[in-house]
């Protein structure tokens, strides 16, 4: 089977993969040879930032390969940079990324959250001849001064206002919080999206970043004498045990907490949640399209529009909070 597969510029590329294809279709007629046995085979090249196994990234990729089924091979990369946050690594793990991107000349790369982008596209891709769509971007691209000539993707947008509003319906004369996570970059960078906005409703808001258990259910404790408490990933806590957690919270949980991870809920009383899928399904729809002959800088940046809400009964009425029975209603129940 013929494959085509080369860095050139997109219409040099273009024009020479239809060639190709024609020369193969006029083959086929005359010979009576199945043209689908000798089409040009595209391939995919999808980078995460982090490490399979991630649940938030096992959802976009879970949507990557639903949506790039039979549409051409897929090769994958892991630069797990949230078990191992130290800079020297991401940049170690990101020529790596190179040097497999320049073995194997991928069609099309997706990128997948802040540090592919970060390490890998900004200092060895940006305006490259290879197209690029990226996803899973924390709130802004301004951070890479997105977008180049070869480049699209979508931004993930949390729902903080809407999730804001629950909080207030549910926790009056709120004055305080606590925003506890692991001490990585995308947590951080949440986190001042959270403060800023809770700040704008006169609520000051903490934030507490931990790297080992202990330290973070010492965190928990102590945040229970705050209005609120926003628990953000526990992905960074390395040695994170998920029954251990969930007795601690059933243990201590007094305080109204809230969330933008399904699994942190049982740890958690209520969330609105991103919905991973979407943003793996339209990277791969925008791969297919770019495959066709689409230039990535034609295409616009977009932003995540889908939510989730769940709520965990049990931690609820152990603390004594209630949520409106119309909103209890509509959420998915963790916990029970």
């Amino acid at each position: 089977m013929s494959r085509l597969i080369s860095l050139a510029p997109f219409s040099y590329r273009q024009k020479f993969a239809a060639g190709l294809q024609a020369a193969l279709i006029l083959i086929a007629l005359l010979y009576g040879i199945s043209f689908s046995n000798l089409a040009v085979a595209a391939k995919c090249l999808y980078v995460s930032s982090y490490h399979s196994g991630y649940e938030w990234n096992d959802g976009i990729e879970k949507g990557i390969d639903k949506g790039l089924d039979n549409q051409c091979t897929i090769d994958k990369f892991y630069m797990d940079t949230k078990r191992n946050p130290d800079v020297e690594f991401a940049k170690k793990m990101a020529l790596a990324a190179k040097k497999h991107i320049e073995e194997t000349k991928p069609d099309v790369v997706i990128a997948c959250d802040d540090n592919a982008s970060r390490y890998l596209v900004m200092p060895y891709f940006k305006d490259a001849d290879l197209p690029i769509v990226f996803c899973g971007l924390n709130w802004t691209v301004s951070e890479y001064k997105y977008p180049y000539t070869n480049t699209t993707g979508m931004v993930e947008v949390v729902p903080i206002r809407p999730l804001l509003d629950v909080v207030k319906n549910v926790v009056k004369s709120i004055k305080n919080g606590v925003y506890l996570s692991p001490d990585v970059h995308t947590e951080h960078k949440d986190f001042l999206r959270y403060k800023k906005i809770y700040a704008e409703h006169n609520i000051s808001l903490e934030g507490v970043f931990v790297s080992k258990l202990a330290d973070w259910k010492k965190a928990y404790l102590d945040a229970q004498k705050s209005d609120l408490i926003v628990l953000g990933n526990n992905a960074g806590i390395n040695d994170w045990n998920i029954e251990e957690v969930t007795r601690y919270a059933e243990q201590h949980a007094t305080t109204f907490s809230v969330t933008n991870y399904d699994w942190m809920m049982p740890y958690t009383m209520f969330a609105m949640t991103k919905i991973p899928e979407e943003q793996g399904e339209w990277a791969a729809e925008i791969a297919i399209s770019i495959l066709n002959g689409q230039r990535p800088a034609d295409i616009p940046i977009v932003v995540n529009r889908k939510w989730n809400i769940f709520a965990n009964p049990n931690l609820l009425k152990s603390a004594n909070i209630k949520l409106s029975p119309h909103l209890l209603q509509n959420a998915t129940k963790v916990g029970n």
